[in-house]
């Protein structure tokens, strides 16, 4: 379907076409014809698939003018957040509306001077929202659309409580939207008493990987994974890469022995770091400045990075249904991305979890020409010898300095 069989209001479709967007994506074409008839949906489809502005253009359709705030969007992270009130100031551009950021990690002046200019919309994080509405900067008593994006990962991280302060203060007669890459059974309980008679949309199965990923899992020995790592990254010809971790402190430990290598050419981001070091990191790998984004899952869930072709799980996602995002962050808008994870004996039970969720078994490799230690992984019958990617390459000798 194009844009123009919505409905949506000519102002909206200014904003469309000036982007240049002509046919609606799947979860786009179910999904809006829903929102435009004021029912709670719950809209599941996998990453880079366009949940933002399934949501976003028929919420600024209804909204129609400038007014009262009306629209509240719940946002995991605050990288998200911007994100998402990035395309709600794209699409609005020709309405007249005003869309407001809010979350943590930044002072709270300015977005005080924000809301008080006047808001339609605002998109937010709920901590500082809940400083907001405690301190009376922010009121949602008529809140008309509420929307919880990337729900599951929003309960994943605590936010639970809050989530539930904010839903019980907004007006009970609202329209309830729920969008994410996946909405697992333990949601059941909370969308029944937050959502009314909803709709279910659901493009492709919840736990597949993207099929314009091609993913493989590298067994080594613990003490030379960080070399795997080195030398994955040397043998490949990637032109942007994001590492996941596990935790801050290893994001920060491959970041630093990164950036001895090639300095100037990688970006850290995690929860520790503080707002601009975030922003910047963030914003320097979209731009090309960083080759490399060493990141824990706070960089796995819905972010729009145009044209990565490489990810790389230095740390096998405890969690199978992180798995699906982390890779998913490649292989985005039809492209095609490779996804690499490295294991160890102590992570085979993770692993083992990730094929059993997305019910296939993901190919064992080894690095042509890599030096391994023995490791009892080496015995599993599907391990293959050959390169990295869709090809086998050959690499001559043994030295796995960094490329040049």
């Amino acid at each position: 379907m194009t844009f123009t069989e919505f409905g949506l209001s000519e102002a909206v479709m200014q904003g469309i076409e000036a982007k240049g967007y002509k046919d609606a994506t799947p979860i786009q074409a179910e999904a809006m014809p829903l929102v435009l008839q004021g029912r709670d949906v719950m809209g599941s489809a996998q990453t880079g698939t366009g949940k933002t502005a399934a949501f976003a253009l028929p919420i600024l359709t209804q909204l129609g003018s400038h007014g009262k705030f009306r629209a509240l969007i719940l946002e995991p992270t605050r990288e998200l957040a911007q994100q998402v009130h990035e395309s709600f100031v794209t699409y609005g551009k020709f309405t007249g509306l005003h869309s407001v950021l809010v979350h943590g990690g930044v002072a709270h002046g300015p977005q005080r001077e924000a809301m008080a200019k006047g808001a339609d919309i605002v998109i937010a994080t709920p901590g500082r929202l809940l400083d907001f509405m405690e301190d009376g900067t922010i009121k949602v008593g008529d809140v008309r659309h509420l929307v919880l994006d990337e729900v599951d990962r929003m309960l994943d991280m605590g936010f639970l409580p809050d989530v539930g302060r904010i839903i019980r203060s907004c007006p009970k007669d609202r329209q309830t939207l729920f969008f994410s890459a996946t909405l697992p059974p333990e949601l059941e309980t909370l969308t029944k008493w937050i959502l009314t008679d909803p709709v279910s949309v659901e493009i492709g199965r919840r736990q597949s990987a993207a099929e314009t990923v091609a993913h493989a899992l590298y067994p080594v020995a613990r003490d030379q994974k960080m070399d795997l790592l080195f030398a994955i990254l040397q043998k490949e010809e990637y032109h942007s890469v994001i590492i996941f971790t596990q935790t801050k402190v290893a994001a920060d430990i491959v970041g630093s022995r990164l950036m001895k290598i090639i300095p100037g050419k990688i970006g850290v981001i995690h929860g520790d770091r503080n707002q601009n070091e975030r922003t910047e990191a963030l914003a320097g790998f979209k731009s090309g400045k960083y080759e490399v984004l060493v990141a824990t899952d706070i960089a796995a869930r819905g972010l729009d990075i145009a044209g990565v072709t490489h990810v790389v799980n230095y740390d096998v996602p405890q969690h199978p249904e992180d798995y699906v995002h982390r890779i998913g962050r490649t292989g985005r808008a039809l492209q095609t991305g490779d996804a690499f994870t490295i294991y160890t004996a102590e992570e085979l039970d993770a692993v083992r979890k990730i094929e059993r969720y997305i019910g296939a078994k993901v190919k064992r490799t080894k690095l042509e020409g890599f030096p391994y230690l023995y490791t009892a992984l080496f015995n599993e019958d599907s391990l293959k010898a050959g390169g990295v990617g869709k090809g086998v390459r050959t690499m001559k000798g043994t030295s796995y300095g960094w490329r040049k």
